[in-house]
């Protein structure tokens, strides 16, 4: 598959960045993945929270978690992250959602390393904010 050329340059800074994604649905979490690879990430691949806390839970490098807020049956992403944040204390959040991105959910606004994007994104939009949360610009 070709990169696409807004992306190439990202590609060497982010190589060796390793992105968990955390979402129900399949086509959704492919195109991320899909961007994350295009970055030179590595992603690894949950749908659902309890197989995120599992990855959160377990040893190894984790520089992002992106997870959809509204995930089914359990965990939603916010508590998912309020239970992983024992074991990862300065894990950096992208969520993303089908509401207003500026919305309040779960125990209240977004902590200062938490952001949210709304759907649908362009790629382009993931990409630079995932690019700046990893780079600790955003």
């Amino acid at each position: 598959m070709r990169r696409r050329p807004a992306l190439t340059a990202l590609h060497q800074a982010m190589q060796g960045d390793t992105v968990l994604v955390v979402e129900d649905e399949p086509v959704v979490r492919d195109l991320i993945v899909e961007v994350l690879a295009d970055l030179g990430c590595t992603a690894l691949r949950a749908a659902d929270a309890r197989a995120g806390l599992a990855r959160l839970r377990a040893p190894g490098r984790i520089d992002l978690l992106i997870s959809d807020v509204g995930l089914p049956g359990g965990p939603k992403g916010r508590e998912m992250v309020e239970v992983a944040r024992p074991h990862r204390p300065d894990l950096k959040v992208l969520f993303i959602t089908g509401y207003a991105e500026n919305a309040t959910f779960g125990t209240g606004p977004l902590e200062p390393d938490m952001r949210m994007i709304a759907k649908p994104f362009s790629v382009e939009a993931q990409a630079a904010r995932v690019r700046a949360m990893i780079a600790g610009l955003d």
